[in-house]
């Protein structure tokens, strides 16, 4: 097992091995006294590692409630969220009590939003099942849900006390929904880190751990200085504004891991054709996104994206920030504006119809 501890408003540990959702009550015994927990999860994780949770927390002697929402983007919804409120409610959830979050991003998204508020914040556990949850979305307390007008609108920053990453879990994925969480991981190389990128050059699932374990500690680091996403954490934007956009536009017919996918290489096409980056810099971030067989273009138009981006939460005024690589390893920022043109500033526009080209 590796450890990763963050130091944000909460300090708390991501602990990462294979086997450890059986121990999961004692670990968490040792942290948190609550006489009830309630186990939020999706119907389809539900089936494979509810049971294994439910029977570890009741031997530590906790009562356990569970709650079962539909799979998939759509609940992480206004009606979810109030209806998971409700359900505590109900059951007269104190706050001394806990909630755990078993399952990919939209289950630890709802759920650390609904700890936020519930009784104005009660504890969480963030108990990820999917790649993109284990590297991503349970570390750094980013929580909330979407409405219509965008994704990631409404939420708080909110951080668990506990993150568990049982690796077992990983393998009872499709091989779609492992390879949609490396698109994350292809972004911690490209943002941040040359070596974890020559890593994804081998086969993942051998070296899973070690990865994961690299993820963490990248975006522990940038949260230990930013966790209110003021300055540096925008740099785990990357890929994601074009990304967002995508997401909705397809009516989440298109998933979080491959809309980032595009983004990012949609992105870095834009920059090498507007001469700041490197032909070198867009062919090695599409060509290892491609060997993952996640997406590298889109259908949609400039204009078809362009409103959506408009609303992005990262819009500061009339400017919206990218995040863009031009030598692997590293990251810079590029505000554009979201008018039209101005002088021989860079646009959003001029920034869609390249990236899409």
């Amino acid at each position: 097992m590796v450890t990763v501890t963050v130091n944000a408003s909460k300090t708390y540990d991501i602990q990462i091995g294979a086997g450890l959702l059986i121990n999961c009550g004692e670990k968490i015994k040792m942290l948190h006294h609550a006489k009830t927990v309630v186990v939020v999860t999706d119907d389809n994780v539900a089936k494979l590692h509810l049971s294994k949770v439910t029977q570890s927390l009741t031997s530590a002697g906790y009562q356990v409630l569970t709650y079962v929402i539909p799979h998939g983007e759509q609940s992480k919804s206004r009606e979810q969220y109030f209806a998971l409120l409700d359900f505590l409610a109900e059951n007269r959830i104190t706050r001394t009590d806990l909630l755990v979050a078993l399952g990919g991003g939209v289950v630890g998204d709802l759920t650390g939003f609904v700890a936020a508020t519930y009784l104005r914040g009660i504890d969480f556990v963030q108990m990820p099942t999917t790649v993109l949850a284990a590297v991503d979305s349970s570390v750094g307390g980013k929580t909330g849900i979407d409405i219509p007008a965008g994704k990631n609108l409404v939420g708080a920053f909110y951080q668990p006390i506990l993150v568990i990453c049982d690796t077992l879990t990983l393998n009872t994925l499709p091989e779609s929904v492992y390879n949609d969480g490396c698109a994350e991981i292809i972004k911690y190389g490209c943002i941040a880190d040359a070596e974890l990128f020559e890593w994804l050059k081998s086969p993942i699932r051998p070296q899973i751990e070690r990865v994961i374990a690299r993820c963490v500690s990248i975006k522990r680091d940038i949260v230990n200085q930013d966790e209110r996403d003021t300055g540096i954490r925008a740099t785990l934007n990357f890929g994601h504004t074009i990304g967002h956009a995508i997401e909705k536009a397809s009516h989440f017919s298109v998933t979080h891991g491959q809309a980032v996918a595009i983004g990012m290489v949609r992105i870095e096409n834009a920059m090498q054709r507007l001469g700041l980056a490197s032909q070198e810099t867009f062919e090695a971030v599409r060509d290892l996104t491609a060997a993952y067989d996640l997406p590298v273009q889109t259908a949609f138009t400039a204009d078809e994206l362009y409103d959506t981006m408009t609303t992005d939460k990262k819009r500061s005024g009339d400017r919206l920030r990218f995040i863009i690589v031009k030598k692997i390893g590293s990251c810079e920022y590029l505000d554009v504006s979201v008018k039209e043109l101005q002088g021989n500033e860079i646009t959003l526009r001029t920034v869609l119809e390249e990236a899409l080209k």
